[in-house]
């Protein structure tokens, strides 16, 4: 086993040892605040697959947060922390809708040319911090978070002035065109046609970053920059382009999850797949074919939170409690760390001893 088959297994191991110790002290505080504790434990642990419709809850919250997670592990691949995602998800949420409204195409033919030009807008909106970066040296991450606030507020305008119903007496759109509905896919259920949509970019997105020269550049990008540059590798165009990918993707989300879920855009507050994809691509290690566990976990985890604050006197924020705790332990990078140490030394000795009795 070499070093790298190692850190890869630890850093696995870290993240289920997280994840188990967030889960028994979410259980800890279940047992203090709930006079029930043993009812609010199964309904927060089993509660999800109590029945198909709360199990399907739990794949039709996995679409939006894997399509923010594919494009955080792109720009992250490239050590690029721009956190745009929250911001152009919504946006193009609104966009989506516009386009909707405004285009007239027959069925199918609608939903897609909505889509592809929604990640577009995406996909540029996403590019503005990267330029910043490569042109002005200025942090992705403050550009970003600051973007997320003026993307929001402009969601809100297009609503408000450009696509309202006043006739609907609450904030919200006309109703989107059935010509741009993405079909159900299991009746009595949400669960709609963005699922294989996303399971396909799951696996272009895995394709590019690990089996195409561009990926490798990404990865290259991110791994080390200077030795980057010395490659050949031109690194600003390489940042470019993964803000760009990455922008579309978190775009694409957008779109479908207004597409799938909703007959109007009524959001006036971000529903905050875009933070979720971070910590949900921080929990699959940048790995696109990880994402889907970890979205599966997280969704998994919300559902579980719902029902519980449905069914038991234990408040649904207190599963921030368990995010918080295994963002806290994957972002300890000692932690396990000495373990990971030991492991490496001893494969090496053996190694070394090997090649010494031949």
């Amino acid at each position: 086993m070499n070093t790298k088959k190692i850190e890869r297994r630890y850093d696995i191991l870290r993240t289920l040892i997280a994840i188990g110790i967030a889960l028994v002290l979410a259980l800890m505080v279940i047992v203090f605040i709930s006079e029930n504790p043993l009812d609010a434990m199964k309904s927060f642990l089993f509660g999800p697959v109590s029945s198909f419709r709360r199990f399907a809850n739990v794949i039709e919250l996995m679409i939006p947060i894997t399509f923010t997670a594919l494009g955080i592990c792109v720009m992250y691949q490239a050590a690029q922390f721009n956190l745009i995602g929250e911001g152009v998800f919504f946006f193009s949420g609104a966009v989506a809708t516009w386009f909707a409204l405004n285009l007239t195409l027959p069925a199918g033919v609608h939903a897609a040319v909505v889509i592809l030009l929604s990640a577009s807008v995406g996909a540029l909106i996403a590019l503005i911090p990267a330029i910043l970066k490569v042109k002005w040296k200025a942090s992705e991450v403050v550009s970003s978070i600051m973007m997320n606030y003026v993307l929001q507020l402009a969601g809100i305008f297009l609503l408000m002035y450009y696509m309202k119903d006043m006739a609907s007496g609450f904030n919200a759109s006309y109703i989107i065109p059935a010509t741009a509905k993405l079909p159900v896919l299991i009746a009595k259920t949400r669960i709609h046609a963005g699922l294989i949509i996303v399971v396909v970019m799951i696996i272009l997105v895995y394709l590019f970053l690990y089996k195409s020269k561009w990926g490798y550049e990404i990865r290259m990008t991110g791994e080390n920059q200077n030795f980057a540059k010395y490659s050949g590798i031109k690194v600003n165009r390489v940042i470019l382009y993964a803000s760009l990918i990455g922008g579309f993707l978190a775009g694409m989300g957008g779109a479908i999850e207004i597409l799938g879920m909703y007959t109007r855009f009524q959001w006036e507050k971000s529903p905050g797949y875009g933070w979720d994809g971070m910590l949900v691509a921080i929990l699959a290690k940048k790995n696109p074919s990880l994402v889907p566990l970890s979205a599966f976990f997280l969704a998994y985890l919300r559902i579980g939170a719902d029902v519980i604050a449905r069914t038991s006197d234990v408040p649904v924020e207190f599963v921030s409690v368990i995010q918080a705790i295994v963002i806290m332990f994957i972002a300890a990078e000692m932690f396990l760390a000495g373990m990971k140490h030991r492991a490496i030394t001893k494969e090496s000795r053996k190694q070394l001893e090997l090649k010494e009795g031949k």
